[in-house]
């Protein structure tokens, strides 16, 4: 699998030129000649082809300022913790308000935490908001050593203590299931950085209950099958030489696999638009593709284990997950509120999995928990568009504000 990473960078390598050129033809065609038609066309093709690309390099956040109650802030990102693997990044609002402390748990699943861009930018408005800013870990060098599952569980502590007493946690997909497991062993120790609200949406919890293509693929091949097929290493001259690692243009090429027609019709909406002159809409396409094809390649030891842990045996709902010796015991949690979400419509985590959460939490009392399903969206609904800001950030920070109440 060395000779694919390798394959696939030198035809990027071989591509990038012209890339770089038809972005030049695309700048000059529509400043000088876009009132043709003729020219307009070509100035679309140069331009679609442009942005055609993979990039691995974490785009901005961009969030500059928010309405936060209904004054418009400045926002200035700070680092609050870093480590080899990831950064705890502080948004922090210039206003002298007390907002409750959040922090965003993000997936490392082939794309970068900006992928929740927008959760943040909602969350700004009423919130202290942390995220889990993950690195690309072709750029870690081999020194570092592995992260797994359980560097990633241990990772959110460490990251919940820098927030510190009073923290509330909000993980979205992937992250789930080590949410959970973090928030579950400081609850055992007693540790004061306990998350007083956990909310959980679109997560994994338990992957037996109405399986979707994406848990059918993870349990159609045993686990050895992944690591031979999938693992691959880094090669000259990133940073992390020969580090072994899902590669996220693997993962970006799965995702796009499952709508294929969905993601060539967008791009051909994109060219219409220019053609048309309605460049708005073609920024819109542009810009969620500029996200959506910044790919990050997945630490080999954390692909692996939860393919295997989470999608294979069932380790959490099963009660056999642990993190180093110590086995996770959801029912330890007593004082965390839960919220648990999910889309009707969700084809990669489906409807069922993540409220499993609910009855794996036996010590919260039924008033500390919550549920909420919400029509009409797939996965990317649950936390970006007009039904997350409407409907379930309501809903989140209800929650949030509620056990912030409770516990002060």
């Amino acid at each position: 699998m060395l000779m694919l990473y390798r394959a696939y960078q030198n035809q990027a390598d071989l591509i990038s030129p012209a890339r770089l050129a038809a972005q030049y033809m695309a700048k000059a065609l529509w400043k000088d000649g876009t009132e043709r038609t003729m020219m307009r066309r070509m100035a679309a093709q140069f331009e679609v082809f442009s942005r055609m690309r993979l990039t691995h390099t974490r785009p901005d956040y961009g969030i500059h300022s928010v309405v936060s109650d209904g004054t418009e802030v400045a926002v200035h990102e700070e680092k609050t913790l870093i480590s080899p693997f990831g950064t705890l990044l502080h948004f922090r609002k210039d206003t002298d308000a007390v907002h409750p402390p959040v922090l965003l748990a993000a997936p490392l699943s082939g794309h970068f935490a900006t992928l929740l861009r927008e959760t943040v930018r909602t969350l700004l408005r009423d919130h202290d908001v942390y995220l889990t800013d993950w690195h690309n870990a072709r750029d870690v060098p081999l020194w570092h050593g592995g992260f797994g599952l359980d560097d990633y569980t241990l990772q959110l502590i460490r990251f919940l203590e820098a927030v510190g007493p009073g923290v509330h946690m909000v993980a979205v997909c992937q992250p789930c299931v080590a949410a959970l497991a973090a928030t579950a062993l400081m609850a055992e120790d007693g540790n004061p950085a306990t998350p007083r609200s956990l909310t959980l949406m679109a997560g994994p919890v338990d992957c037996r209950i109405n399986p979707t293509a994406v848990n059918k693929l993870a349990t159609d091949r045993p686990i050895d099958w992944f690591r031979r097929n999938l693992i691959s290493h880094v090669p000259w001259p990133h940073a992390g030489m020969m580090r072994r690692v899902y590669p996220g243009f693997l993962q970006l090429s799965a995702f796009m696999s499952m709508n294929p027609e969905r993601h060539k019709k967008q791009f051909q909406d994109m060219y219409s638009h220019l053609v048309e002159g309605d460049i708005e809409k073609a920024r819109t396409i542009g810009t969620f593709y500029d996200e959506y094809l910044a790919v990050n390649d997945l630490p080999a030891e954390f692909y692996l284990e939860t393919v295997e842990r989470v999608f294979q045996t069932y380790d959490l709902p099963l009660g056999r997950l642990t993190v180093g010796e110590r086995t996770v015991n959801p029912a330890a949690i007593r004082r965390t509120a839960l919220l648990t979400v999910e889309g009707e419509r969700d084809d990669i985590c489906s409807v069922g999995q993540t409220v499993a959460a609910q009855d794996l939490c036996t010590g919260i009392r039924p008033y500390m928990k919550a549920h909420h399903l919400q029509a009409g969206v797939g996965h990317y609904g649950v936390f970006s568009g007009s039904k997350w800001n409407a409907q379930i950030y309501p809903r989140v920070r209800e929650t949030i504000h509620a056990a912030a109440e409770l516990n002060g």
